[in-house]
């Protein structure tokens, strides 16, 4: 299915009234570190902590009712997960939510604080689909993937249409890129308008080694402690980042947490090391972003005391 900035227009519509508005912070001292003006879109701060809740609100709006009425299901390691069942809650659906055992125990709570049926399973993928198979035939819930999706693609475009309204002459928009559906959905959203990069860890570089090779990676070993982006990407996702992103940028696990620390000290906020992978690409790439009007979108704040 090809997706245009209409059905992220429509999605914007869609979710209007429902979510935050979340503010657009800058610091002049990270900007004298960067060499460039940096505007950061603070997506910790959206309901349920993360940039999520765009596509999961977005998707959860758009079932006709009869569809609705037995709930959704899905598979996620954390913040989906959060964000469906809240988005689910909201419309007084059940929400099913298959969860690796292994999972950080705060994106657990927040899913049930959300009003989500946690059932987990091992921690593989061949595990969470069959656990989701199974929870589907029984509920007839609704599947709602976690990116490779049309209606959370256009979802999560929303962000960057709220960073471009609230800033003038942006000239890039760096994103965390996982399963693509956040990247996939701000190149969506800004057919042509300027540049846009996708940041990952070079412990999860398959969106890297896809990107450059034309050949979506399948399979791979991450270990990052940016859990929010240890998933390959999406077969949809990969076909709108293969023709539109500008690049994808390569971060370590010292320069991912130690844009989190500047996010801490210099913006005040606390954010997941899938976060701070945007900041850390800035800083390592001068030459790519000097003296450039950059948009990087922060995605969440549901830090894990494990990540350390």
């Amino acid at each position: 299915m090809a997706l245009t900035l209409e059905d992220v227009l429509i999605a914007r519509q869609r979710l209007s009234g429902g979510l935050v508005q979340t503010p657009v912070m800058h610091s002049a001292e990270l900007n004298a570190l960067a060499g460039a003006e940096l505007f950061f879109k603070c997506e910790q701060l959206q309901m349920t902590g993360s940039f999520k809740a765009r596509g999961a609100l977005n998707a959860v709006r758009s079932l006709p009712d009869n569809v609705a009425q037995h709930g959704v299901a899905t598979h996620s390691s954390g913040n989906h997960g959060a964000a469906l069942a809240w988005a689910a809650t909201s419309r007084g659906i059940p929400a099913h939510i298959v969860v690796p055992e292994n999972a950080p125990p705060i994106k657990k709570s927040n899913i049930r604080q959300q009003g989500g049926i946690i059932i987990e399973c091992e921690s593989n993928l061949h595990a969470r689909e069959a656990t989701l198979a199974s929870v589907v035939a029984k509920t007839g819930a609704h599947y709602v993937p976690p990116y490779d999706d049309a209606r959370i693609i256009a979802g999560q475009g929303t962000a960057s249409l709220e960073l471009m309204a609230a800033v003038d002459q942006l000239d890039d928009i760096i994103t965390p890129v996982g399963g693509g559906g956040l990247l996939a959905g701000t190149l969506v959203a800004m057919p042509g308008r300027l540049r846009v990069y996708g940041a990952e860890p070079s412990m999860a570089d398959d969106a890297y080694r896809s990107f450059t090779t034309g050949n979506r990676v399948l399979s791979h070993s991450p270990k990052t402690i940016a859990d929010g982006l240890q998933t390959t990407l999406g077969a949809l996702n990969f076909e709108i980042i293969r023709q539109q992103c500008a690049g994808i940028l390569l971060v370590s696990e010292e320069e991912i947490l130690a844009a989190m620390a500047l996010i801490v000290t210099k913006l005040d906020q606390v954010v997941e090391p899938s976060s701070a992978v945007t900041l850390a690409a800035v800083l390592r790439y001068p030459k790519i972003f000097s003296e450039r009007r950059v948009g990087l979108i922060l995605t969440g704040g549901n830090l894990s005391t494990s990540a350390h």
